[in-house]
């Protein structure tokens, strides 16, 4: 079977920008040409798109992907790469969700800072944004 690129975007729920890209990437093997120089997508196309997007659900970045298919492309290898890869994934999204966590808190306390109606200028959210000294950066740290 071979399928135009706007075939397979429809079939893998894939963008055709984002099937170009993930070949510009070297994630899809390069397709065939017809003789009027279109590409030319088969079966094998659909199946690595959709490890591709299912990789992109779990948030792994393409370099993770690579490695995944590489990985996955010498099959007779021992799977312990794999397994690390996983790991690594995992405690990135566990300092990610400590990070959400810290985020939500901060957003809770600021929330906390003013209730019921009141003038703009005496918002306690918005006098806690400007109060908020935790991003000033120092001439030392900028370069200046």
């Amino acid at each position: 079977m071979e399928i135009r690129i706007g075939d397979l975007a429809k079939r893998s729920g894939c963008e055709v920008v984002t099937i170009r890209y993930y070949e510009t990437e070297g994630l899809l093997p390069k397709p065939a040409r017809s003789g009027g120089n279109f590409r030319l997508y088969g079966d094998v196309h659909i199946e690595r798109l959709q490890f591709i997007r299912h990789c992109r659900s779990l948030d792994m970045t393409l370099n993770e992907i690579r490695a995944l298919l590489g990985l996955r492309d010498n099959p007779t290898q021992d799977c312990g790469e794999v397994n690390v890869l996983l790991d690594t994934h995992i405690q990135q999204v566990e300092v990610r969700v400590e990070a959400l966590l810290q985020l939500r808190q901060h957003l809770v306390d600021l929330r906390e800072k003013c209730s019921g109606s009141r003038p703009v200028e005496a918002c306690g959210i918005l006098l806690g944004l400007s109060d908020c000294n935790c991003h000033v950066v120092s001439a030392e740290q900028s370069n200046i």
